[in-house]
C-alpha cells in the first residue's frame, strides 16, 4: 500500500508504484487539471509542484512522491485565487489554454522559490514550458504581476 499526500489529502493506493504520477492523478485520483502533452518532460503541460518544486508528472513515478507533498492545479487555491491565477485572468493570458495549467504551476513554484523574480529570472524559469500559441510575453507579464501581489 502506497500513501500519497495530494492537495493536502492522503490517498492510499495499492497499484503499480512505477505508474507515472500524471496517470495516477488523472485516472485514479480524478484530478484531470494536469494535462498530458508529450510524455517525455519536454513541454511542461504536466507540471505539478512536489515539495515546493516544479516537476513533470509524466516522468515521475508514484513511488517517487511517497511521503512528499504534491500540489496540482486543483489544490493551488480552493477558489482559483492564487496570485498567479488572478494575474492570468487579469492579463487574459491564454489563447487555446492547453499549456496553461503547466505554465501556472511552473510560475507558482518559481514564486515559492523567488517571490520577486526579475524578468530575466522569469524567462529562465519558464523556458521549459512550451506554449503552442506563443503567449510567452503575456505569461512573463502575468508572472511579474503575480510577484507584486496583484
Amino acid at each position: 500500500m502506497i500513501t500519497l499526500k495530494i492537495n493536502g489529502q492522503q490517498k492510499n493506493w495499492d497499484g503499480d508504484p512505477d505508474l507515472p504520477l500524471l496517470w495516477f492523478l488523472r485516472d485514479e485520483a480524478g484530478l484531470t487539471g494536469t494535462k498530458y502533452g508529450c510524455g517525455q518532460a519536454l513541454c511542461g503541460a504536466c507540471t505539478v509542484i512536489v515539495d515546493k518544486q516544479a516537476i513533470r508528472a509524466c516522468i515521475t513515478s508514484v513511488s517517487d512522491v511517497v511521503d512528499r507533498e504534491v500540489t496540482t492545479i486543483e489544490g493551488l487555491h480552493p477558489t482559483g485565487d492564487h496570485a498567479v491565477q488572478k494575474a492570468w485572468r487579469q492579463l487574459n493570458v491564454p489563447q487555446c489554454g492547453f499549456c496553461q495549467v503547466g505554465q501556472i504551476m511552473q510560475a507558482a513554484a518559481l514564486l515559492i522559490e523567488n517571490p520577486k523574480p526579475t524578468h530575466d529570472q522569469i524567462r529562465e524559469a519558464m523556458a521549459g514550458n512550451i506554449c503552442r500559441c506563443g503567449c510567452y510575453q503575456r505569461i512573463e507579464n502575468a508572472v511579474h504581476l503575480a510577484s507584486t501581489g496583484v
